[in-house]
C-alpha cells in the first residue's frame, strides 16, 4: 500500500508538471524607452500651428517684407497730408502722417580750406576781396576759418568758378551738400497694403494730382528717386 501510495503522488506531481509547461506565458509588451523619449512627428502645438498658418497665408497674400513701407504723398503743407489720412481712414486703411526730410538734388560749395592759423585765413580773405572775389570766412564745422566763394545749384559753374581762382593761384576745391526740403507723408500701416488697391489710387490721384506713392524705408530719410 505505501508503494501504491507513493506512485500515485508521483504520478500527480509529473501530471501537473506537464501541464505547467504545457500552458501559453501571457507576455506584457512593454514599449521601448527610447519611444518615450523621441520627439512625436506628427504632434504640433497650437501656437506653433498659428504661427505657420499665418506665415504661409502672409507668403501666398504677397505681403510686404519689413525692407520698406508704401507711402503717399509728397506735400509741401500738412494739411493736404492730414486730408489724405482721413480719406484713407474712412476706407478702414489705417495710416499715419510723417514730416521727411527728402532729398531734391545736390548744391555744389566752393571753398578754400582753413590755413594754418585764424590770422592767416583773414589775410587770405581779404586778399580775396581786393580782387572784387565775393569770398566769406567759415565759422562753424569741420571747415571753420576757410573761405566760402559760393554755393552753385549746377557743377559746371562750380568749376568755372574753381577754374578762375586756379589762374590767380587759389586751389579751391568743391563740396557736394544735399539739397533737403521737408515733405509730408502718410505712411500706410504694412496690414492695410493689401487694401489700397489701383482702383483707389487712382481714385486718389484725380482728387490730389499732386500726389504720389512710393516704396521707402519705413524709418529714416527718405530719398527722391
Amino acid at each position: 500500500m505505501r508503494w501504491l501510495f507513493l506512485l500515485l503522488v508521483l504520478l500527480n506531481i509529473f501530471f501537473w508538471a506537464q501541464h505547467l509547461y504545457q500552458s501559453p506565458v501571457r507576455i506584457k509588451e512593454v514599449a521601448p524607452l527610447d519611444a518615450y523619449s523621441r520627439p512625436q512627428s506628427n504632434i504640433t502645438l497650437l501656437s506653433e500651428s498659428s504661427r505657420t498658418r499665418r506665415a504661409a497665408e502672409g507668403a501666398r497674400s504677397g505681403a510686404i517684407d519689413n525692407s520698406g513701407c508704401l507711402f503717399l504723398g509728397g506735400f509741401d503743407d500738412e494739411l493736404s497730408a492730414q486730408s489724405l489720412e482721413q480719406r484713407l481712414l474712412s476706407l478702414d486703411i489705417q495710416s499715419e502722417v510723417q514730416q521727411l526730410d527728402v532729398a531734391t538734388g545736390v548744391d555744389y560749395w566752393v571753398y578754400l580750406p582753413p590755413l594754418a592759423s585764424r590770422q592767416a585765413s583773414l589775410r587770405q580773405l581779404r586778399e580775396l576781396q581786393s580782387r572784387n572775389i565775393d569770398s566769406y570766412i567759415i565759422t562753424v564745422g569741420d571747415l571753420a576759418n576757410g573761405i566760402s566763394l559760393g554755393i552753385f545749384s549746377r557743377k559746371d559753374s562750380a568749376e568755372g568758378v574753381v577754374a578762375r581762382l586756379r589762374e590767380v593761384d587759389y586751389s579751391a576745391l568743391v563740396r557736394e551738400l544735399p539739397r533737403v526740403h521737408n515733405k509730408y507723408w502718410v505712411r500706410v500701416a504694412p496690414a492695410s497694403q493689401r487694401q489700397l488697391g489701383d482702383s483707389i489710387l487712382e481714385a486718389l490721384k484725380n482728387d490730389m494730382p499732386a500726389l504720389q506713392h512710393r516704396q521707402m524705408p519705413c524709418v529714416g530719410v527718405a530719398s527722391s528717386e
